[in-house]
């Protein structure tokens, strides 16, 4: 059996949530969020992402990451700073020496609702009850990382996998 995490990242929270696909079934492991103060320049919000997550690796060993795909932002820099976040997410990763897959957000809709048009609060509802963790996710970002986890889970061995 293997830990995935997945992760959404960002400038200011960046969830995290943990996996383990055990048989047919895939078991919540833990989840939670990084928060940068809002104050810190990017540069030291960036560390301070990279250093929070090198710990949750450290702790849990996970096998894989899954991450959400760039979507296309109507904030030129907003984008930048996801960006920025979502590299140091990979080079964490890359260090730990775990492998990066890519999911669509439209795939890991598809994944936890079977509607890949779903709103992020019915994705939200249904990793929850899926998942049934064992605390209120904190935010969108937690229930979001979980999601993109548990789609990796349900993926793991089929020829969709994308690899960064």
């Amino acid at each position: 059996m293997s830990i995935t995490i997945g992760i959404d990242p960002g400038s200011r929270i960046t969830g995290y949530g943990l996996v383990e696909k055990r048989g047919s079934g895939i078991v919540y492991i833990g989840s939670g969020v990084i928060r940068v103060r809002v104050s810190d320049a990017m540069p030291g919000r960036l560390a301070s992402i990279k250093r929070g997550l090198d710990e949750v690796l450290r702790e849990f060993r996970p096998a894989a990451m899954a991450v959400e795909d760039i979507f296309v932002s109507k904030n030129p820099k907003s984008a930048l700073k996801l960006g920025q976040a979502r590299g140091v997410v990979i080079l964490a990763a890359a260090e730990a020496g775990i492998e990066v897959f890519e999911y669509a957000p439209r795939e890991v809709k598809m994944s936890v609702t079977g509607a890949g048009s779903a709103h992020k609060s019915q994705v939200g509802a249904m990793i929850v009850r899926l998942l049934r963790p064992d605390h209120e996710p904190a935010c969108e970002d937690e229930t979001d990382a979980l999601a993109v986890a548990f789609c990796h889970a349900l993926r793991a061995g089929s020829p969709v996998w994308r690899t960064v």
